[in-house]
Formats: structure tokens, C-alpha cells, sequence
């Protein structure tokens, strides 16, 4: 136990702070105002008790004491091992148990300030012990816990060390291992049924198998949820359990860095053919702000509507440094990021042509196939399908966003495409300059453009040439310039420019926006080379009269400078063209030296006679004699009479006792089988052989 009374010389030989050095001094700064006692043994004097000494004082006696006697009892002793395992163990309980802890400590505390201000131990634990309701004994047994101990440390001593039940159930290890088998297996089963199989294999094999709830716990217990989710729901839901890498984009500025990819609307639109169906959207967005930048919508996710975006976005906001694409066959085009060499998607050829991202000097970044944590931009599809695609605008066109999520008014309604983009535009824009964004970036103050311009402001813009700019346009191949007016027709629109009249009837290539059709075409020679801008004829009225005269007008003015165009290239007229012409003079017939005999000229209409010598007329005679012309064959009847006799020949000699060859009688016997004879014998026998004859 601690020490409680100290003589005047101990305290003087212990040299503590705020005390006089000697005994002398020691009794003159006591003075019959400190507590004490006279000394028991030999040479007597006077003890002091500790509650009498200054506060800092006893501090310094009472960690003296604590240590001198941890050290000279080694069973009070407390390493650091085990107190580690105390504090673990007091964590690890419930907070009904840390709170039975906690009023064991303040009770033992209030005995400790009791007995520190000189009273008696036993008589602060009967006080306390009734002013709490707590039995004396308890009160004893919870000092024992903590004697030695340091007061830092009596809460995890005094905190329950009971377990509760800990004994187990008998299970067959077969049994044990069935329920498993059964039970983490894809096609996730419930419990119940796979413990009533258990029981029916148990019986049959004699297995000991506590209660399906006792079963039920232990597997919950012993097998880690990770393994019950990979077991049951796969690897994907496995992988979700673990924290997804929280990327910080802020470390971009604006236009630094942009993500895209495409997302189907859950919305029926009409197209202008009359066709319906939901629209596919092609966006880029900024990876700073979380701002959409550009978009466009196509009946599906193809490579030119995402060649489109990625224009609109680069002429409107300039090029980014780097651009994190999706693996799909629309990113991956080759025309879009053709010469990336870790385009894991198509053949990588050394010969294909460089993509348009890529001749930007844009860092082309793949991310991660049906990984939505990988492209910010998922969450701001997820935002749209919300809020968007749920407009009352869209009321009744709403297909829902799964097969068994579809609304009530399911396809009563399809909504103009062109109301359509009207509404989507308006909603895109009140989404980015929504105030109080919940990101690093805007911190739950700012917008998505207000962060955006705050830091374009800042950044240094890359802005595209025109001849960048015609890159991602659409090309229409083959286009054919007319002979007569040099217009170029492309979708039922008509484009024309002076400098086609050079290129006349020839074969050119056309680029084009197809929703900006009106602003013109951007024409090439079909070996890539520029030729220039052709703008959009666009048609009138038939009874506008100013269209007229305006058409009349610029007819004329394009009249005036061709004639005068005309007029400073023909500087030499044609009398002056003429004079410089020289006259020329006839040269002499030649004389011939060689003189060619006449050919004779035969009638070819005339057919020849040929003549013969008489020996030559008699052998002729002797070759017809030798050689006579072929008998005619015989008829297919005569074959088959001859046939017939030669049967009935041949059974009168059998008839008469005759006998035949081996070869005549297997030829009788299989033509008996014909029909044939059987025709030609009922025949015979009705009107007899003269009507065969």
C-alpha cells in the first residue's frame, strides 16, 4: 500500500520541491497546522501525514511510492504487454460494460480522495459503499483488482472479464462441410433449404447437426463475408467491397484534362423519318470542374458523333492536354485516335492513318471497361437519367431506366427531336451553373461554370487553326462538281463558290457538319488537297419577288467581273491574230519510181464451179459405190416384237423337251420379269400372235 505519514527528516533528506532542506525547517513550515502523529519506535518525534503537504508535494510522493513498491513487490508488477492486452480487451466490449467499468472507477476514486485526505481506508469504503449502494466487500475486492496498478490504468482492471458461453454445439465435420459446399455457391440458395438437405444427408449417414439457427451463426462467424460475397454474388460484387482510389481532380486546371462517353436516353424521341427510339449522347466534360463542355445527340454511339463533340468542345473552349476515352468501338476509331500505340481495341497498324485527337498532340488515356468509378462523367449521366430524362416535358415518353422499372404510360408518347434538344440544352446549362457543388473544387459554393472560368481565366488556351478545325468534320467522298454551274448538291442542299468553275465535272471530297449544314462546305481534291469554302444556296419562294431581284442583281455582278475578268486576260484581238498567221505556200506533187502491177479483182458474190477430170470423176463414182449410205436403224417396236419371238421361241423349245444354253435361260428368266413381256404375252393371248406381227 501507499505510504501515508512521513518524519521531518525524511522529508528534508528527499529534497521536494517547495519544502524546506532541513528538519529544522521541516517543523518550523508545520507549525501544529499539519496533520500529525507521534512517531512510533525508538528515538520517538513526530510524522506528518501526506494530506498536510503542498498538492505538488504529494504528487511527487505518491509516483515515489508507486514505484518503489512496484518495484519491491514483482507481483504487482504490469509490463506493457499486458496492460496492452487490458486496454485491447476493455475496448473490444460493449458500452454497457465500459459503463459498469467507469462507475467501479469513479467509486474507487472517491474512496482514494478520502482516504488521501486522512481517513482511514475501511471507513472511506463504509461511506462511500453506503452513499452508493454498494457492498463493502465489493468495494475491497475491486482494490484487490488494481492494487499495484497504476491509477492510469484501474479502468480496464476493473472492467468484467467473463466471456459468456463459449461452448459449442457438436457438428460432423462432413456435416460442417456440406452446409458450405451448399450454401457459397452462385446460385445462392437460401439456408433453410440447404440445412434441410443437410438433414436429410444426415440421417442418412448418421452426422451430428445442431439447429439451423446454432448452424446459421456459426457460418456467419467463421466464414469472412468476403468469402460469402465472391462465393455467392461473384467476383464483380466482391471487388465493390473494397474502397474505391478517391482521385482528386483538383489538381488540374481548366481544359487541362477531359473525360468522355456516351450515355443512352430513357426517353422515346421521334426522329424526322418517322422512326422512334431513344437517342444516344455523345458528351465531353471537364475533369476540373466537372463542367460538360460539348455534346451531341445521334440515334446511336457512333465514331462521328463523338468526332463532332470533341470539335464543338475544341472550337468553342481550345485543345486539351490530355483526354481520358472509354474502350468502346466509337473511341477507339481509328480515325479519331489512329497511331496511339496502347489502343487495346482493333489491329494497331504502322501503316493506319494518324487519328484526330492524335494529330492534335492531345494525350489519348484509356480507362478501365465497365468501370463507371474511372470516368467522372458517369455521375453527371447519372444526374441527367435523374432529373433530365424525368422532365415534365418527357411525360409519357419516359421508357424507364430497367425492363421492370417501366411506368405506367409506357410508349403512349414520343417526343419531337427537335423539342427534345431544346429541353436537354436547357437542362444542361441550368445543371452546370447550379451554385453549391458538392467538390473539392467548387466547395459547396461554387458552380460547375463559375469554377470552370475561374480558372480558365488563369490557364494558358490553346486555340485551333482553321485547318484543325476541318479535321473532324464529316467527309462525303466522291461528290461530283456540275459541269454546267460548278453547284455541288449534298443532302438536298445546293453549295456554290466561283472557284468551282476550275474544277468543273470533276470528282471532289466535301466536309460538312451535318447539324450546321446551312454554314456551308469545306471541299478537298480527292488526294486531300484544300480547295476552299463553298457556301449554301438556299432556296426561295416561288412568288418571292425580292429573292428574285436579289438573285437578278448578284447574277449581274458576277457578269460585271467576268467580262471584266474577260476583257484584262484577251488583250489581242482577233484581225491582229490573224495578221500574225504566215500564209502557206503548196508544195509540188512528188514523182514516183516504182510502178505497181494491177491487182486482179475477183466477184465474191459469184459461188465457184468446180470442174473434174474424167479420172477424177470415176474414182468419185467408185467411192460412192464402195461406201453406201447406212440403213435406216429400227424402230424401238420391232426391237421389242423381236424380243418377243425370240421368248416365245425359246418356250416352245422348252415345251417340245428341248433344253437351252445357260445364257439364253437366264436371259428368258429375267425378261418374263419385264414388263414388257407380260404387255406383249396378255396381248398374244387375247387376239392372238398376228396382232404382235
Amino acid at each position: 500500500m501507499m505510504r501515508e505519514w512521513y518524519t521531518a527528516a525524511e522529508l528534508a533528506e528527499m529534497n521536494l520541491p517547495g519544502l524546506p532542506t532541513t528538519k529544522r525547517g521541516i517543523h518550523m513550515m508545520a507549525q501544529g497546522s499539519w496533520k500529525s502523529r507521534p512517531r512510533k519506535g525508538r528515538g520517538g518525534g513526530v510524522e506528518y501525514h501526506l494530506s498536510s503537504l503542498p498538492a505538488t508535494v504529494q504528487a511527487k510522493l505518491i509516483v515515489r511510492s508507486t514505484a518503489v513498491e512496484k518495484a519491491d513487490n514483482p507481483e504487482c508488477r504490469t509490463d506493457d504487454a499486458a496492460r496492452a492486452a487490458r486496454w485491447a480487451h476493455y475496448d473490444s466490449l460493449p458500452d454497457n460494460r465500459k459503463a459498469k467499468a467507469k462507475e467501479k472507477l469513479a467509486t474507487l476514486q472517491e474512496v482514494e480522495t478520502l482516504r488521501l485526505g486522512g481517513m482511514p481506508v475501511d471507513i472511506a469504503a463504509q461511506q462511500v459503499a453506503a452513499l452508493r449502494g454498494v457492498g463493502l466487500s465489493t468495494i475491497h475486492s475491486w482494490r484487490k483488482k488494481v492494487a499495484g496498478v497504476p491509477k492510469a490504468d484501474w479502468l480496464p482492471y476493473l472492467a468484467d472479464q467473463y466471456t459468456g458461453r463459449t461452448a459449442t454445439e457438436e457438428c460432423s465435420p462432413d456435416a460442417w462441410e456440406m452446409i458450405k459446399g451448399d450454401y457459397l455457391r452462385p446460385e445462392q440458395p437460401n439456408f433453410s433449404q440447404c440445412y434441410r438437405n443437410l438433414m436429410r444427408a444426415a440421417k442418412a449417414n448418421g452426422w451430428s447437426v445442431p439447429s439451423e439457427r446454432t448452424l446459421l451463426r456459426r457460418l456467419s462467424s467463421s466464414v469472412h463475408p468476403m468469402v460469402v460475397v465472391l462465393r455467392r454474388k461473384g467476383q464483380d460484387a466482391a471487388l465493390r467491397m473494397y474502397p474505391a482510389l478517391e482521385r482528386d481532380r483538383s489538381v488540374f486546371r481548366a481544359m487541362e484534362a477531359v473525360n468522355t462517353d456516351g450515355h443512352v436516353w430513357d426517353v422515346r424521341v421521334e426522329w424526322p423519318d418517322g422512326e422512334i427510339g431513344r437517342p444516344c449522347m455523345v458528351g465531353f466534360q471537364d475533369l476540373y470542374s466537372g463542367k460538360l463542355l460539348s455534346w451531341r445527340v445521334d440515334r446511336s454511339e457512333n465514331t462521328w458523333a463523338v468526332r463532332l463533340a470533341f470539335g464543338d468542345m475544341v472550337e468553342q473552349y481550345g485543345i486539351p492536354e490530355h483526354c481520358y476515352f472509354d474502350n468502346g468501338r466509337s473511341f477507339a476509331s481509328k480515325w479519331l485516335t489512329g497511331g496511339v500505340p496502347n489502343r487495346y481495341r482493333f489491329k494497331v497498324k504502322e501503316e493506319e492513318p494518324v487519328g484526330i485527337v492524335t494529330q492534335m498532340g492531345v494525350q489519348v488515356h484509356w480507362t478501365t471497361p465497365y468501370h463507371g468509378q474511372s470516368k467522372p462523367i458517369e455521375r453527371y449521366w447519372r444526374d441527367l437519367a435523374q432529373n433530365v430524362a424525368r422532365h415534365p416535358a418527357f411525360a409519357g415518353a419516359w421508357t424507364g431506366n430497367t425492363v421492370a422499372n417501366k411506368p405506367s404510360n409506357y410508349g403512349s408518347k414520343a417526343i419531337p427531336i427537335d423539342k427534345f434538344l431544346d429541353v436537354v440544352a436547357s437542362e444542361i446549362a441550368e445543371h452546370n451553373a447550379r451554385a453549391g457543388r458538392d467538390t473539392r473544387v467548387c466547395r459547396k459554393v461554387l458552380s460547375f461554370d463559375d469554377a470552370f472560368e475561374g480558372s480558365r481565366k488563369q490557364s494558358p488556351v490553346t486555340r485551333c487553326s482553321d485547318e484543325q478545325r476541318r479535321l473532324w468534320m464529316l467527309a462525303a467522298e466522291g461528290i461530283h462538281v456540275s459541269r454546267t454551274d460548278g453547284v455541288v448538291k449534298l443532302m438536298d442542299n445546293r453549295y456554290w463558290a466561283e472557284w468551282l468553275h476550275l474544277h468543273l465535272g470533276e470528282k471532289v471530297v466535301a466536309r460538312f457538319d451535318p447539324d450546321f449544314l446551312w454554314d456551308g462546305l469545306e471541299i478537298y481534291r480527292l488526294d486531300g488537297v484544300y480547295l476552299g469554302h463553298a457556301d449554301c444556296l438556299a432556296p426561295a419562294g416561288y412568288n418571292d419577288a425580292e429573292a428574285a431581284r436579289t438573285q437578278s442583281r448578284a447574277r449581274r455582278q458576277w457578269l460585271r467581273g467576268v467580262k471584266m475578268q474577260a476583257e484584262a486576260e484577251v488583250r489581242m484581238s482577233p484581225d491582229a491574230v490573224a495578221a500574225l498567221i504566215p500564209p502557206h505556200s503548196p508544195t509540188p506533187a512528188p514523182t514516183g519510181t516504182v510502178v505497181a502491177l494491177p491487182r486482179p479483182v475477183h466477184d465474191l458474190r459469184r459461188t465457184p464451179v468446180q470442174t473434174l477430170t474424167p479420172a477424177q470423176e470415176a474414182r468419185r463414182e467408185a467411192m460412192v459405190h464402195e461406201f453406201p449410205s447406212p440403213a435406216a436403224p429400227a424402230s424401238v417396236a420391232d426391237e421389242k416384237r423381236q424380243r418377243f419371238a425370240r421368248a416365245q421361241a425359246a418356250e416352245a423349245q422348252l415345251a417340245a423337251g428341248g433344253t437351252l444354253s445357260d445364257a439364253e435361260a437366264r436371259w428368258l428368266a429375267a425378261y418374263q420379269k419385264l414388263p414388257e413381256y407380260r404387255a406383249l404375252a396378255a396381248v398374244a393371248a387375247e387376239f392372238g400372235g398376228a396382232e404382235i406381227a
